[in-house]
């Protein structure tokens, strides 16, 4: 058994600007600091890998973390683009949405966070809604990002309440919590057997799961940036780092 499991995580395409005319692949250290504090041996997938070479890698992994970040291409969810839509890396959507598939076929474990639950739903046949304020102007803010208000990444403006007998309950041994909330888009559906499994006071989405799986596990908000303030969101890497020391699939 592999102690230190070993927990790919796909890059994004810096848009910094500190490099112009580069693709750099890059990710938020947050997330390689939450997985590492859990036990888990993270690794970059570059976005420039295709088919053999892609799948090679991606079945050097324990699990897969798919991780926060720009909007998907609405072509994926058959929708014409809505002016909000922004920040699409074609690369990225094509090796995100090709891994989700896998995972949930292979049963190996993989969680998403924010950009990460909206490529799972994406990914297995559903929708999104490409902008909260516009399309669902009863719901509530999410898109507390530190530009648009200065509030910090912890910063905790809502609940969720989730399924009483979800996998993701189970793991943070409660059922209502609070949760900061990065995002301007959501998901609107998946198909079955997949589950929306937790919600916002506003009805917004927050969690998803697919039953029977090890671990397809997708959550709206960012508990990367709270390993250090809440226990339940050590409790999530935990649980998800454990169940990839105990996955059979490599």
């Amino acid at each position: 058994m592999n102690n230190a499991p070993i927990i790919g995580l796909p890059c994004r395409y810096d848009t910094s600007g500190q490099h112009p005319g580069r693709l750099i692949n890059a990710q938020n250290n947050a997330y390689i600091e939450a997985i590492v504090r859990a036990g888990g041996a993270p690794y970059l997938i570059p976005l420039q890998l295709e088919g053999d070479a892609l799948r090679a890698v991606y079945n050097l992994a324990d699990g897969i973390l798919l991780t926060g970040g720009g909007d998907i291409d609405p072509a994926y969810y058959r929708q014409a683009s809505h002016p909000a839509t922004n920040d699409i890396q074609a690369d990225r959507d094509r090796v995100e949405i090709s891994i989700a598939r896998w995972a949930a076929e292979d049963n190996k474990p993989l969680l998403g966070i924010c950009r990460g639950i909206q490529v799972m739903a994406v990914a297995v046949g559903g929708a999104l809604y490409q902008d909260i304020q516009d399309l669902l102007p009863q719901a509530g803010r999410h898109d507390y990002f530190s530009s648009n208000g200065g509030h910090p990444c912890s910063y905790l403006p809502h609940q969720v309440k989730l399924t009483p007998d979800s996998r993701l309950a189970q793991i943070l041994q409660a059922e209502e919590f609070s949760v900061n909330s990065l995002h301007h888009q959501a998901v609107q559906r998946v198909p079955e057997p997949y589950q929306i499994t937790g919600y916002a006071g506003d009805n917004i989405p927050e969690a998803l799961e697919l039953p029977g799986h090890p671990c397809f596990c997708g959550v709206q908000w960012h508990p990367e940036e709270l390993v250090s303030t809440q226990g339940s969101a050590r409790k999530l890497f935990a649980a998800f780092v454990d169940v990839c020391r105990e996955s059979e699939t490599r």
